[in-house]
């Protein structure tokens, strides 16, 4: 998949397609250096990774104001909507130094002002106001992301979580420590992902 494929897939604005094309040329010339995606995934990274991401924006409740991303690492999911939805202040926790620094770097080049890079562990972070959107993708097993994100939610807060073929399994083990409402929405970019939509979380009593 090309940048131009991608505007065909997604129909974003142009200038976002620039602010793209920007953070891209970043991701290549840090990704020299440090090993911020697989080596596999660089060839495709256009389908495997932007697009994989760009699909959550349509996903999201309108009305939303803030969306913080649980270990951003090169920028994906949160970075791609940062760009994609600049009405949205969007919050990047990352706590390796360098892919924060990463985040820093490529969002000042893309010259985005609704973005903030907290270079932190999740578990430390206190937020000035909770968010509306909680996103993560290839962080952590959904027992354990609900924990991270618990800490940070507001009563509202909806969660659009990126996952792969395991799902159903991280779903019945999850089950055991919290309730939930889910909906679950198809990947586009692959027949084993699923986008999982959740909402009411609480702990088990």
């Amino acid at each position: 998949m090309t940048p131009e494929d991608f505007l065909a897939e997604t129909d974003v604005p142009r200038e976002t397609l620039n602010r793209l094309n920007v953070m891209d040329r970043v991701l290549m010339e840090w990704s020299e250096r440090h090993n911020l995606i697989a080596r596999s995934t660089i060839k495709d990274r256009w389908r495997r990774h932007f697009l994989d991401s760009a699909q959550v924006a349509p996903l999201l409740p309108p009305g939303a104001k803030r969306l913080a991303d649980l270990g951003s690492g090169a920028g994906f999911p949160g970075l791609v909507l940062a760009a994609m939805l600049p009405d949205l202040k969007v919050t990047l926790i990352e706590s390796t130094g360098k892919k924060a620094a990463f985040l820093t770097d490529a969002g000042e080049a893309m010259g985005l002002d609704n973005l903030e890079v907290i270079p932190a562990r999740i578990e430390s972070v206190g937020l000035t106001a909770p968010p509306d959107i909680i996103t993560a993708r290839a962080l952590a097993r959904l027992d354990k992301l609900l924990g991270y994100g618990f800490g940070l939610q507001g009563e509202n807060t909806k969660y659009f979580l990126l996952k792969g073929q395991d799902v159903e399994v991280e779903l019945t083990e999850a089950a055991k420590s919290w309730t939930m409402d889910i909906i679950r929405h198809q990947s586009v970019t692959s027949p084993e992902a699923t986008i999982l939509e959740i909402g009411n979380l609480a702990r088990v009593r």
